[in-house]
């Protein structure tokens, strides 16, 4: 084999000649770098190779470490948070149940057939399939779910208690009670001959036929926005219940609370006479709605 070198900086080129031992030669020394190589090699592996695999391991173990680190702490953080959300939750349901007895009661329900301090019984046949366990992100969707349900129930029960705190502040005004208590009727509502002229007139209200003296009561509570002598009606007290409602008591005897004066449904007002414009003791009752007279015996109850 012939090489032919050219040189910029002589003009002679030089002819190199290479014959078989050369390149036999040459081959030789590859050869044994290769197997020196490949010797050092090995001897590494074999002297430091433990260390190097310990290395990469605890690389490998403390990555997992911190792995399972991280997911701990997430876990650990939604615990917390769920801890607080049931913790809310049970106070919500001290609430309602509170709320239940009270509603429970104001209805008239037995609170013996709701028993709010105790679970439901619940049962039924032993289940052939069986769903997955949840995971913590299907138990927070799902308690997340629980507390919107509170929060509406809560919502619903309050509006239902102010409407039962209304109906009852309204029984309690609406002027249904007797302001008798062994009275009876001696004169009706409507048209009727008048004592004194002997017309036909109409009478406004309802006579009660009593002895003298006997107690007046407030047919529902309110505010005496009458309690005076009065031409035709005598000793007359009137109540106003609200909403342009007012009862009237008229001919006592003896007059017992004063203007302005907050009274009680039941409570004793006057007592029967027979002043004014009367030919005998007896309760002249009315009940006007915006000045209108009323039938006093749609609002009456009479004691059973």
């Amino acid at each position: 084999m012939n090489i032919i070198l050219i040189s910029n900086k002589s003009e002679r080129a030089k002819n190199i000649v290479l014959t078989n031992a050369h390149l036999i030669l040459a081959a030789s020394i590859l050869l044994i770098i290769s197997i020196i190589l490949a010797i050092g090699l090995n001897y590494l592996s074999l002297r430091y190779g433990d260390k190097i695999h310990n290395q990469i391991s605890r690389l490998l173990m403390v990555s997992s470490q911190q792995e399972e680190s991280d997911a701990h702490a997430h876990l650990h953080d939604n615990l917390d948070v769920m801890a607080v959300k049931l913790g809310q939750m049970q106070a919500q349901l001290m609430r309602l149940d509170a709320l239940g007895e009270r509603l429970a009661k104001s209805s008239g329900v037995k609170t013996q057939e709701f028993l709010f301090d105790k679970m439901p019984g619940q049962g039924g046949a032993l289940p052939t399939l069986f769903s997955p366990a949840l995971s913590v992100d299907e138990f927070n969707q799902r308690l997340n779910e629980l507390s919107y349900v509170i929060d509406d129930r809560e919502d619903k029960f309050g509006v239902l208690e102010s409407l039962l705190r209304q109906d009852r502040l309204t029984k309690r005004v609406y002027p249904s009670r007797m302001p008798i208590d062994n009275g009876w009727y001696s004169s009706g509502f409507g048209y009727r001959i008048d004592p004194f002229s002997g017309r036909r007139v109409f009478h406004e209200g309802v006579d009660f036929a009593a002895k003298k003296g006997t107690p007046i009561k407030a047919a529902a509570g309110g505010v005496v926005i009458y309690s005076a002598r009065h031409p035709e009606y005598g000793n007359m007290v009137e109540i106003d219940h609200g909403d342009e409602l007012v009862s009237r008591y008229a001919h006592a005897s003896k007059r017992l609370v004063n203007l302005g004066q907050i009274v009680l449904s039941g409570q004793k007002i006057a007592e029967v006479g027979s002043t004014g414009r009367s030919t005998g003791p007896h309760l002249h009752f009315e009940i006007r709605h915006k000045n209108v007279p009323q039938n006093p015996s749609r609002y009456l109850k009479k004691p059973s």
